[in-house]
């Protein structure tokens, strides 16, 4: 996890105060690290753009029929309370929990058919494609970003290559890991969770509690550490406050050289510490991604309120820093009781922050550079509940994207007249990501190789989605 202080009080030239301070979790196995593939972006003709793509998590799972795939013609039984709207796009309608949207949607691309959900409750399949177990004897696949740092990243970027925001259940289940790339790749975590509370579930808290911090070490440097000191780096690494020792047992050891430089230029130059920071954005961009509205519905203990928009501002401040890959969630979708009221509050909460991002990236010229996605681990049952909830459904996910120079407008599968069942046009969570290489950049029928040097092709499992890039 990496905590920086993003106060706007700035003690010397490089930017960063004295008492800002990092803490980071591990980044080890070293050999990874490809900088010739640089050469890839040249190759696919990006010529040093900064192609970026934040890939937004719906924790709990939404339910498709309530939010982009309207089914009146239901059986009474069945049918969503939320009637459809007309959109932008002759003949495509969304549900009235979703009208900004609707207005942009010539925009969006929504995907009505995904399939071969996991049926987890974490974001690995939404951050990597694939199913857990998939060369789990190696480590497992990584994610996306993980990826996307092992290729483009380097130890002396001022700025991470990814950026994982995500709370919650995606969080405490570590859901955007390196797998068998190992942990030199991983995510850089920022502590945001001092601004934007995102209660745990009860059960949550204990799985938190037992993993303890051995899938997050901490490195925090002390307060009175001045900036020009951090050139020594055994000076540095005596004055760690924390340090774990067991690393030497896992190998990881020997990556502390390419995470000291990394922790160094991150904090040194002051970029990503100013990223952090949204107080810098001016009032009139705040009330761009606050709502006003209040649109009644249940909120649930763990689901988040209207400051949770603040977070997809945030993602769009990183990617303009320069971060390749952001990931962020909001929940909480598992509604498995009380679904239409805790809808009547979680879609327009869902469908303001995606709207307010996207048309916020396309008025600064951001939007054709950066692909936005959002969506869940799986759907939800057309039947209601003795609960008056809707249950896992992993036969059937929902998604919408935009902007990297996707095609607007577009509808990808259909389902069957109670949205349970696909009935055109299966798609699977691995073809939506390597769609996602795509429009970084990358092959995703290139080559990265495990610790023993066997090759792996980064998207084998998926097709790019051609109707839309």
């Amino acid at each position: 996890m990496l905590r920086i202080n993003t106060g706007r009080s700035f003690a010397n030239c490089t930017g960063m105060s004295r008492r800002s301070f990092l803490a980071a979790g591990t980044l080890g196995i070293p050999g990874f690290s490809l900088p010739e593939l640089m050469a890839a972006e040249s190759a696919a003709g990006i010529h040093g753009s900064r192609k970026s793509v934040i890939v937004i998590h719906l924790d709990g799972g939404p339910p498709q029929m309530d939010l982009i795939d309207p089914k009146p013609h239901a059986i009474p039984d069945l049918r969503s309370p939320f009637r459809p709207i007309s959109t932008a796009v002759p003949g495509l309608q969304l549900t009235e929990l979703m009208p900004r949207s609707a207005e942009i949607a010539d925009q969006l691309v929504f995907l009505r058919s995904l399939v071969g959900s996991d049926g987890k409750h974490h974001a690995f399949q939404c951050q990597s494609g694939y199913k857990e177990n998939v060369l789990q004897t190696i480590g497992g696949r990584p994610a996306l970003g993980c990826v996307i740092n092992h290729l483009l990243g380097s130890a002396e970027d001022e700025v991470p290559c990814f950026v994982d925001l995500m709370q919650g259940r995606p969080l405490v289940r570590n859901s955007a890991r390196p797998g068998f790339l190992g942990p030199s790749v991983k995510a850089f975590r920022p502590d945001i969770s001092h601004r934007w509370k995102r209660e745990l579930e009860t059960g949550m808290k204990g799985e938190l509690s037992r993993l303890g911090d051995n899938h997050k070490i901490e490195l925090e440097l002390i307060d009175e550490l001045p900036v020009a000191r951090l050139d020594d780096r055994l000076t540095l690494l005596r004055r760690l406050d924390q340090f774990n020792r067991s690393l030497d047992s896992s190998g990881a050891m020997n990556a502390m050289d390419h995470f000291t430089r990394q922790a160094y230029r991150v904090l040194t130059s002051g970029a990503f510490a100013g990223a952090m920071d949204i107080d810098r954005e001016p009032p009139e961009m705040i009330a761009h991604y606050t709502p006003t509205s209040d649109w009644g519905g249940t909120q649930s203990y763990t689901s988040e309120g209207a400051d949770s928009v603040l977070k997809f501002m945030l993602a769009r401040r990183l990617v303009e820093a320069g971060v390749r890959v952001v990931s962020l969630s909001l929940s909480d979708f598992d509604t498995h009781s009380d679904n239409n009221n805790r809808m009547q509050h979680l879609g327009p909460l869902f469908d303001f922050a995606f709207h307010a991002l996207v048309t916020d990236l396309k008025k600064r010229g951001m939007l054709d550079d950066v692909t936005v996605l959002a969506w869940g681990e799986f759907g939800r049952t057309p039947k209601i509940n003795s609960n008056g909830g809707r249950d896992h459904w992993p036969r059937l996910s929902m998604g919408m994207m935009a902007g990297g120079g996707l095609t607007g407008g577009a509808v990808i599968g259909a389902s069957d007249r109670n949205g349970g069942e696909v009935t055109d046009r299966a798609t699977t969570f691995a073809d939506v990501v390597a769609t996602l290489y795509h429009q970084l950049g990358i092959n995703p029928q290139s080559m990265i190789h495990d610790p023993t040097g066997r090759p792996h092709m980064i998207a084998d499992e998926g097709n790019v989605i051609r109707d839309i890039v």
